[in-house]
């Protein structure tokens, strides 16, 4: 890996593949302002003035809710800018690596899906992010597609970040007991990621493209994820009284699958990465947390 670009280098998951990549190669971060998912033509000229060997696509509309009435964008964003990306990056021979999502299915499965499961998004978002993964197919260049889940950090905005906020802020929380996933450290991620690319690249390069699940291990609901978040960490006040809800009770826009849990056997067997238990993962989150916020005294 001589040129690794990595889209998306200021959200959770590209600040992570920065840290994880940074002895791999030059890295060449790039965020919305210098290559804008949103506008095709900057992705071509992105791809062919930085003419990577890997591209690390960590950029994608994630706002499930507000997709849904912006679904134009999202398609943009989600759907045509990764086929574009498969098409620059199979003229000059690079890898892609996009991430894609559990939203892909419909949750009505009562075991975790695997990659050949039937899809059937029940949200604009997940609809967009399965156009996405046919379009990078559909060049038949060397891609790589790592379906994900409820994914955390302690960068930017998700679910640990929020709870935090609000369980300070709040004496009482509402958090929806129904549906169940296995949270996924960003930072596991991106460290699978290399592995993965470095096995391809050695030992398996029949392997070099296909669909792929990368989740923690385990699983929990956001209810029980929330009560993991406050056992773990430590406040200078009590941490809101949380109580677990049915999806029912919850408004929101877009619908939700109910089981987002997704086997990772495939991504076992073909190069022997494993991610560990969410609740370890949230452990190494929780630790660098802790060390930003004795730094900010």
């Amino acid at each position: 890996m001589k040129q690794i670009l990595i889209l998306g280098a200021q959200g959770q998951l590209g600040m992570e593949l920065q840290s994880i990549f940074r002895d791999a190669g030059r890295v060449i971060p790039y965020g919305r302002a210098k290559c804008d998912l949103s506008d095709l033509q900057s992705i071509r000229a992105t791809i062919r003035e930085a003419r990577p060997d890997v591209i690390l696509n960590a950029a994608a509309y994630t706002a499930v809710d507000r997709a849904e009435s912006e679904p134009e964008l999202a398609m943009r964003i989600n759907g045509e800018a990764p086929g574009t990306l498969a098409e620059e990056a199979r003229k000059i021979n690079a890898l892609l690596v996009h991430y894609s999502t559990d939203y892909v299915f419909d949750g009505l499965k009562t075991k975790p899906y695997v990659e050949d499961d039937p899809v059937r998004p029940l949200n604009v978002y997940g609809a967009t992010k399965l156009a996405g993964e046919r379009n990078i197919q559909q060049t038949g260049g060397r891609s790589l597609i790592f379906r994900t889940s409820w994914v955390f950090s302690p960068h930017g905005q998700n679910f640990l970040r929020t709870m935090l906020r609000f369980g300070q802020d709040r004496d009482q929380l509402r958090v929806v007991n129904d549906q169940k996933g296995a949270p996924t450290s960003a930072r596991e991620v991106a460290a699978a990621t290399r592995r993965v690319i470095e096995s391809t690249a050695e030992h398996k390069p029949e392997c070099a493209t296909g669909i792929y699940h990368m989740t923690c291990a385990g699983e929990t609901t956001w209810f029980g994820f929330a009560q993991a978040i406050f056992a773990k960490m430590h406040a200078e006040k009590p941490w809101a009284s949380l109580t677990g809800i049915p999806s029912s009770e919850y408004a929101a826009p877009a619908t939700r699958p109910a089981n987002s849990v997704l086997s990772n056997e495939r991504l076992k067997a073909d190069f022997d990465v494993e991610l560990p238990s969410w609740e370890t993962a949230l452990d190494g989150a929780v630790q660098t947390l802790s060390i930003q916020n004795s730094r900010a005294l």
